[in-house]
């Protein structure tokens, strides 16, 4: 494992450089369907990335007229924006911040996850700067916990400090049927109480599922990744219940998937499937009859993270 510490004030890289031209720059970052692992690893909280195909797009325009301009509801990113530019060193420098987002919020869907990662990665594009993974998580890390939606494949991050950090490799061929019964945790408030003690209870689940998750990615083995979702979700009850757990599970195996994953500190519930035996869409049909007193129903393929710039 490649430990890291990171330090949201460290921006002598790039303090020095003379300001570049105003530019423009568009970005999108994926969200996530929940988390295949969550828990605590040599003492530090840590996830597993799940992306999904569902994104946030943002746009930065700088501008020389200093401060940073975005939509009302997203203060976060504009917060975002101002610390790459901080980290730049580019003082007296403004944007413009445009957010185009579908995911839903305060769901654990990793919306302003997404929001922010892209932000930070747009702002360094329109400054002619191609920041980092691992300096765009630096960053997204001083303005909220964050997951690792910035970096590639799949990934093990501490989302509140970015001491841990682990490229397990690219996602395995799978989709999912994701499930929303309504509600909303808001995930600062979530993290602000200690549950430590309570994670540390879950060590022995936790380090199974990990261990099955960690090969299921290495040997592209579906089958595996599911089984360790399975375990964390269910361990996770101990946490923040959810009650139709027990139903989505039994319906995940009367469908034929691998299994279930959750967002740990959010409501949605993902049914876990094999993408090469193409049971998606009618996984998805059926999911909508058996459950239709859900608020939502998605259906979503495993993506690699990362941002992508957009044309």
């Amino acid at each position: 494992m490649n430990e890291q510490s990171f330090s949201p004030s460290d921006n002598s890289r790039l303090a020095h450089e003379p300001e570049g031209p105003a530019g423009v720059s568009s970005v999108r970052a994926p969200g996530v369907c929940g988390e295949l692992v969550q828990g605590m690893l040599d003492g530090h909280h840590f996830l597993v990335t799940c992306p999904v195909d569902f994104y946030s797009r943002v746009t930065v325009e700088i501008r020389h007229d200093g401060g940073v301009s975005g939509p009302e509801d997203c203060p976060k990113s504009r917060a975002a924006v101002q610390a790459a530019l901080d980290y730049l060193g580019r003082t007296g420098v403004g944007a413009a911040l445009k957010v185009s987002n579908p995911i839903p919020r305060s769901k654990g869907m990793g919306s302003s996850s997404a929001d922010v990662a892209a932000a930070i990665a747009a702002t360094g594009l329109a400054l002619g700067e191609e920041l980092a993974p691992d300096v765009v998580a630096r960053l997204a890390l001083s303005v909220e916990p964050s997951d690792g939606v910035m970096f590639p494949g799949i990934v093990l991050f501490d989302h509140r400090e970015g001491r841990v950090f682990e490229a397990m490799g690219p996602p395995p061929p799978m989709e999912i049927v994701a499930l929303d019964f309504g509600g909303a945790v808001d995930t600062l408030e979530f993290n602000r109480t200690d549950r430590r003690s309570q994670w540390e209870a879950l060590n022995s689940e936790t380090n199974r599922a990990l261990d099955l998750v960690r090969r299921g990615v290495r040997e592209g083995n579906p089958a595996l990744v599911g089984q360790g979702a399975t375990i964390s979700s269910i361990a996770s009850q101990r946490i923040l219940e959810k009650p139709q757990l027990p139903l989505v599970t039994a319906f995940a195996e009367t469908v034929g998937a691998v299994g279930v994953c959750v967002a740990h500190s959010g409501t949605v519930i993902g049914v876990l499937l094999d993408a090469r035996q193409r049971r998606g869409k009618s996984t998805y049909r059926r999911a909508r009859e058996a459950f239709a007193d859900a608020e939502a129903v998605h259906h979503f393929r495993m993506m690699s993270g990362g941002v992508q710039v957009v044309a």
